[in-house]
């Protein structure tokens, strides 16, 4: 087992492998922003384009310098470190804006399995949108996301809140998120974040979280 080890520690590393490639590329907007209720194309492509985008960019820009920070045997960790950090960061960014605005496009009536499943773990789906409002508003003013999950070790459904893209509970696939970084609304609403929330469940699009519901629980089924 020694003489391996030292084997596969003599290994070229293989900084080029899939894990160390970006190649991002934006996912397109699915829905016309101009007929969207209560949110601005304006809005809408500057949210997409510049956020959404960016992080795109960046995240394809940091794969390419961690793969030649591990090439480097010289470079410090907490060089490694702080490009590790940004990964995580960028990851969590794209992946939440893509659900963000997959979840826009619809007429805002709740249907199908996730109304109901959301109505038996909360009580009511009134209970819940009131808690996912509450939990939208604890981050006005601030930066973050309101997240509905559904965790795949307790099978359970429930809101999160998360103040920056590297927060998420352990075990929980995000089906549908709320952006409350002030870049998503202050250009339409200024500091009025409840008008915002108004707006943005009047545009959801439940049929695409009811498809990612029954994938999470198919999911937590294997």
């Amino acid at each position: 087992m020694a003489a391996m080890d030292t084997a596969e520690a003599q290994e070229p590393l293989k900084a080029s492998a899939p894990a160390f490639i970006g190649g991002f590329q934006p996912k397109p907007l699915k829905f016309d922003p101009a007929k969207l209720v209560g949110l601005s194309e304006r809005l809408i492509q500057s949210h997409w384009e510049n956020n959404y985008q960016g992080s795109v960019k960046t995240l394809n820009a940091v794969r390419a310098r961690l793969a030649a920070a591990l090439a480097d045997s010289e470079a410090p960790p907490a060089i490694y470190g702080g490009l590790k950090r940004e990964e995580l960061h960028r990851t969590g960014s794209v992946v939440l804006h893509e659900i963000y605005f997959d979840g826009l496009g619809g007429n805002g009536q709740a249907a199908g399995s996730i109304r109901d499943a959301i109505t038996a773990a909360f009580g009511s789906f009134a209970t819940w949108e009131a808690e996912f409002r509450r939990t939208g508003m604890s981050l006005a003013g601030g930066s973050g996301w309101t997240i509905l999950g559904y965790n795949l070790h307790t099978r359970s459904l429930n809101n999160h809140w998360a103040w920056d893209h590297m927060h998420g509970a352990a075990g929980s696939v995000p089906l549908l998120v709320l952006d409350m970084y002030e870049h998503s609304f202050h250009m339409d609403y200024g500091t009025q974040a409840a008008k915002y929330i108004d707006a943005w469940f009047k545009n959801l699009d439940w049929e695409a979280v009811d498809r990612r519901y029954a994938q999470a629980v198919a999911a937590a089924r294997i």
